[in-house]
């Protein structure tokens, strides 16, 4: 009988090396800081958009907020900066109000354009649901270095958009957890401004009107509608 065989030590070293070469494919590092993004959407599904290089950069730099009812209703709120939109998920939507303190998950880097996409991701794809461009606009960084302040977890700026206006700040928790705060200013106030405008700002349409127009399925329709019921339109 043949003397059995001795089991192989085990390389820890080219286990973890494994792991990573699965978990990062060769073809997303091209995508730099947007690969998370690439790797979570297929484009011949989705109607986001997919990268484009080489985009010009503009002047004034952009803000968006997208109403998307996903698994759950959120506000996705973008700040562009370094050629990508640094990206929050906000489940109560931002407040006018400095004593409400909004808690904001950062998610993945989207494309700058991501800012123009209002539509419907189909069912079964990531982020399945509704998406609605609540509001947009320019913003300003209140600090000299933008990367400085994200590594420290303080980033104070001002929105000029068409529903909110003045100065606010980012502070974070813990990790990827922060809160969404208003600064006290001109512009603050106590009106509820997610009932108060519940509107696509460039559309004017609702959620549930957003997602007829772009084919949703029964089900995504019935949840956009549950979704508007929740913040009823009071110019309706």
């Amino acid at each position: 009988m043949a003397a059995p065989k001795k089991p192989q030590a085990s390389n820890p070293t080219r286990s973890r090396a494994e792991k990573k070469s699965r978990s990062q494919s060769p073809g997303l590092s091209k995508f730099g800081k947007l690969a998370e993004y690439n790797r979570r959407r297929r484009f011949d599904v989705t109607p986001e958009p997919a990268p484009r290089a080489g985009r010009a950069r503009s002047e004034a730099l952009e803000f968006v907020i997208q109403k998307h009812r996903a698994s759950s209703l959120h506000y996705d709120f973008r700040l562009e900066h370094d050629g990508v939109m640094l990206s929050w998920a906000v489940p109560k939507g931002p407040s006018l109000d400095p004593a409400n303190k909004r808690f904001a998950m950062q998610t993945e880097d989207h494309p700058i354009e991501y800012n123009q996409f209002e539509g419907v991701i189909p069912e079964g794809e990531y982020g399945g649901g509704t998406v609605m461009i609540w509001d947009r606009g320019t913003w300003e960084p209140e600090v000299d270095d933008v990367d400085r302040a994200l590594a420290k977890g303080d980033l104070k700026f001002t929105l000029h958009g068409q529903k909110l206006r003045g100065s606010w700040v980012l502070v974070r928790m813990r990790q990827r957890q922060w809160l969404l705060i208003k600064h006290r200013d001109k512009a603050a106030s106590t009106i509820d401004i997610i009932a108060a405008k519940p509107r696509s700002a460039v559309s004017r349409r609702t959620l549930a009107g957003i997602a007829q127009s772009a084919g949703a399925s029964p089900r995504q329709l019935a949840q956009a509608k549950e979704a508007d019921a929740s913040t009823p339109d009071p110019s309706t």
